[in-house]
């Protein structure tokens, strides 16, 4: 995957051993050790993800956020040993993507990076296609070798939160919250469409390729399966 990262992180050790694990996937990184610096290295849009430590000297990570989000939309990882509900919710408000509590193995890291440059060019496409299928997000509509599958909209739903945010593991909860926009219900139901959509993708849907389930955590939609969009090595 073709991408650039700035690292924001005081811990130059840290910052060295995450840039080493990207470098090992084929993906480029910068290291600023401050707030103040890392704001004009991203005038211009030259990275397409940032990875942001809250604890730095003078300005914080969050103040960074708030000065950077007006003027650009590029990805944020925040991590920080942090790991009060408030600072994370303190996070995705001030425009975070994901919260990585500190300490985390980099290579965590670097595959939840991936999921979420995966997730964000996936936003700018109208098709995303994995195996023989192709997802059209603007018709709505999932083909197979050119012949529509027939899926209700909920199961399309399902389908698409799930393909955009591919390695990501997420709770019945998660998923009943952000496809029914309902963060009180019958969570049941999101085991009823997982297992309609398999029916209709699966080869064998007892021995599922595309929607995995991560026992005791959820599901998941393997990334090993995605297409790459052309361009992307």
């Amino acid at each position: 995957m073709k991408a650039r990262v700035l690292i924001v992180e005081d811990e130059l050790d840290l910052a060295e051993l995450i840039r080493m694990y990207l470098k090992k996937d084929g993906i480029e990184s910068e290291i600023c050790t401050d707030a103040e610096s890392a704001a004009e290295m991203l005038i211009g849009g030259a990275f397409d993800l940032l990875v942001l430590d809250i604890n730095l000297p003078g300005m914080d990570g969050f103040e960074l956020l708030q000065k950077i989000r007006p003027s650009t939309s590029i990805p944020v990882i925040v991590v920080s040993a942090r790991d009060a509900d408030e600072d994370i919710i303190m996070g995705f408000g001030a425009g975070a993507d994901e919260f990585v509590t500190k300490p985390f193995a980099p290579r965590v890291l670097v595959a939840r990076i991936r999921a979420l440059l995966r997730r964000v060019r996936a936003s700018f496409r109208h098709e995303i296609s994995f195996g023989p299928y192709k997802m059209d997000l603007e018709g709505y509509y999932l083909a197979r070798d050119e012949h529509r599958v027939v899926l209700s909209s909920r199961e399309f739903e399902v389908l698409r939160h799930l393909v955009m945010n591919p390695g990501r593991t997420m709770t019945s909860d998660e998923i009943y919250a952000e496809v029914w926009e309902n963060r009180y219900g019958d969570t049941t139901s999101v085991a009823v469409y997982i297992r309609r959509i398999r029916q209709k993708l699966e080869d064998d849907p007892q021995n599922p390729l595309y929607i995995q389930t991560i026992h005791g955590k959820g599901y998941r939609f393997n990334p090993e399966m995605l297409n790459p969009p052309a361009g992307d090595l």
